[in-house]
């Protein structure tokens, strides 16, 4: 199995100079084999693949630009490959919009864009490189990475490893931090089985619900930092533009977004462990969020809650831990069904109901806790 394991590294003067150099050439290479690649396909109609695109680079771009050697041929491959995977998705998508063309309305129909040139000004920065004889090695008892061009860096390397490293991603975030990010094919250990069996129904007013009835707070992080975020803004707009106040604006800023963010993975994190490890079977609901967040009442409540975060944790933790993890239909009516006897009451539609009575069996219903248990039962039908 192929695990990544994130940690957080202090470069020095030198290595941040280099560091930022191989993101320059990464960039370039990319952008220049990009422009090839579509100059080759607009004037001769011929396809270049990634090889061909690679051997432009080694052949004549290296030979032109002197500074390309400069830093780790790895990393200019794997940028130029990137590209190509962003070439090929991009067609790949345009025939599958040709197929469904003549499709049902409600069927989807986006498809990844063209690949765009690389800006210097984007914040997200990183390159890849390969392991080969030992130029990626983790020294846990001093604290230091080896990296290709770059040597031993000070790492804080808050949990070890065993196998067969693969290859490395050197990241900087907005915020100046930098990561390292090592792919590593090892052996993982599976959670213990368990009888346990649950449905999720996904909420704002709390996370998660249970079909057992426990239900899981919404922390609502924005909400939290949302009046230091205004404050920092108003700050930044009064900085003369690139200025170094404006820079500790901008960066105080990334710092406040930085904060949000990890808050809100520890927690799913912690969630999304709690589940996997107490049941065999999770069910919840396949919920498109792209189409929710147009309801501009309730987008900044969905895209705090994170329920993408959430369903991605539980899908690939359940399949390293050897559980089964369904999605059921978008549109099972899961709220409105009387999990006792399947009567369906659509009054329940509105959403200010948060408890009800069947009146068919005259149970009382607590609208989550009801639906989570109508999905539940609905998945385990799928499995059966």
């Amino acid at each position: 199995m192929l695990k990544a394991y994130k940690y957080r590294i202090y470069p020095n003067h030198e290595q941040k100079t280099q560091i930022a150099k191989t993101f320059g050439c990464c960039r370039f290479v990319y952008n220049q084999t990009l422009s090839y690649r579509k100059d080759n396909y607009e004037q001769e109609k011929k396809s270049v693949s990634k090889t061909d695109c690679n051997n432009y680079c080694n052949r004549e771009l290296k030979k032109t630009y002197g500074w390309l050697k400069e830093v780790d041929k790895f990393a200019l491959t794997n940028a130029i490959y990137n590209m190509d995977r962003a070439y090929r998705k991009f067609f790949k998508g345009a025939r599958r919009l040709g197929d469904v063309c003549s499709a049902p309305t409600g069927v989807e129909r986006r498809h990844a864009g063209y690949p765009k040139f690389k800006s210097k000004h984007d914040n997200h920065k990183s390159y890849t490189t390969n392991f080969t004889n030992g130029n990626i090695t983790a020294d846990f008892e001093n604290g230091k990475i080896k990296l290709p061009k770059l040597g031993n860096i000070e790492t804080k390397l808050h949990r070890s490893f065993k196998g067969q490293i693969k290859s490395a991603t050197v990241s900087q975030v907005p915020s100046g931090k930098y990561h390292v990010s090592i792919l590593v094919e090892t052996e993982h250990i599976k959670m213990p089985d368990v009888a346990g069996k649950t449905g999720l129904d996904l909420g704002i007013k709390e996370l998660c619900i249970t079909s057992d009835g426990r239900k899981y707070e919404n922390p609502k992080t924005i909400r939290k930092y949302e009046k230091k975020l205004t404050r920092l803004q108003r700050q930044l707009a009064h900085k003369e533009k690139r200025s170094k106040n404006y820079d500790k604006a901008k960066k105080q800023i990334a710092l406040c977004h930085e904060k949000i963010t990890n808050t809100r993975k520890d927690y799913l994190h912690k969630i999304s462990h709690e589940i996997v490890s107490e049941n065999q079977v999770i069910v919840s609901e396949n919920l498109q969020i792209k189409n929710m967040v147009k309801n501009h009442h309730l987008a900044k409540s969905i895209s705090d809650v994170s329920w993408y975060e959430l369903t991605r944790q539980l899908e690939y933790k359940s399949k390293w831990n050897g559980r089964e993890y369904v999605k059921i239909d978008t549109f099972y009516a899961s709220s409105q069904l009387c999990s006792i006897c399947g009567y369906q009451n659509t009054d329940i539609k509105d959403l200010s109901v948060r408890e009800w009575i069947c009146p068919v069996c005259g149970v009382k219903h607590d609208r989550d806790i009801n639906a989570a248990r109508n999905i539940l039962a609905e998945g385990l039908s799928q499995i059966a």
